[in-house]
């Protein structure tokens, strides 16, 4: 059983920066590939980023050169530093995992970008 709790959300102007965390309760961190997906109002979930077990990196085209995703596995911590932050950024941010018998999501945290 997987756990994981986001934090680092909020309001934040266009052109700004916020990060995201992600602490998972696992002590199997580094075997796991991480992800974070975003949902915005009246729209599908969607990948924003992933980093895998070896550290490789895919991102979503509306973020790439923006958004950097990270983790520590020492910390069984995953991060999503956001910059140059746009109004359509505003969504849900979800942490994500999975194995062949589950899909585990945190409870999201909340990115609006506003002036």
């Amino acid at each position: 059983q997987v756990q994981l709790m986001e934090s680092g959300g909020g309001l934040v102007q266009p052109g700004g920066s916020l990060r995201l965390s992600c602490a998972a309760s696992t002590s199997s961190f580094a075997s796991y590939t991480m992800a974070w997906y975003r949902q915005a109002p009246g729209k599908q979930r969607e990948l924003v980023a992933s980093i895998t077990t070896s550290g490789t990196t895919n991102y979503a085209a509306s973020v790439e050169g923006r958004f950097t995703i990270s983790r520590d596995n020492a910390k069984n911590t995953l991060y999503l530093q956001m910059d140059s932050l746009k109004p359509e950024d505003t969504a849900v941010y979800y942490c994500n995992t999975r194995t062949i018998f589950k899909n585990y999501w945190g409870q999201g945290s909340q990115v609006t970008v506003s002036s």
